[in-house]
């Protein structure tokens, strides 16, 4: 499986933080045997989030692309919105099993505002922006994700 890594962190971006949570999205995927086809943080700006996602999926770049970042109750958070504006048909059960699983760990997960959908053939999962939280929602929905992504695969394109 071919695997994009989008790290919506304006911070990361400018390289005055580190991109920890990108980098545990790497080392997880790496592990489970799939192939890193692009890793880079951006801006937290929705227009230059769909723009990135909408070409990598539409171009064949990629079979999944994950995100990290951008997807909590700041003003400027905008993943979750510039995923849907990119998506074809939204999958709300990845978010909605996500958020279930870490309200045991800590009520707060319930800020998390997460999408997920299919654009074409290639599935689109935003993650927690925080490495911690990020290494346990990405174990707990690797295998589901991975079984989503050979399922849209194997579909007939129009």
């Amino acid at each position: 499986m071919r695997v994009a890594i989008i790290t919506a962190n304006t911070a990361a971006y400018r390289e005055k933080e580190e991109d920890a949570a990108g980098k545990v999205i790497k080392k997880l995927i790496e592990q489970a045997g799939h192939t890193i086809v692009f890793q880079k943080a951006l801006p937290c700006d929705r227009t230059v989030l769909s723009t990135v996602m909408q070409r990598m999926a539409d171009g064949h770049l990629t079979d999944l692309i994950l995100t990290t970042g951008g997807a909590g109750c700041n003003a400027g958070d905008c993943t979750p919105e510039a995923t849907m504006d990119v998506v074809e048909r939204p999958v709300l059960g990845i978010p909605e099993a996500m958020r279930a699983y870490t309200m045991k760990l800590t009520k707060r997960s319930m800020l998390n505002r997460s999408a997920a959908g299919i654009r074409g053939d290639v599935l689109i999962v935003n993650l927690p922006g925080k490495a911690g939280a990020v290494k346990q929602c990405l174990e707990y929905l690797l295998p589901e994700i991975t079984h989503a992504v050979e399922v849209i695969q194997k579909a007939p394109q129009e």
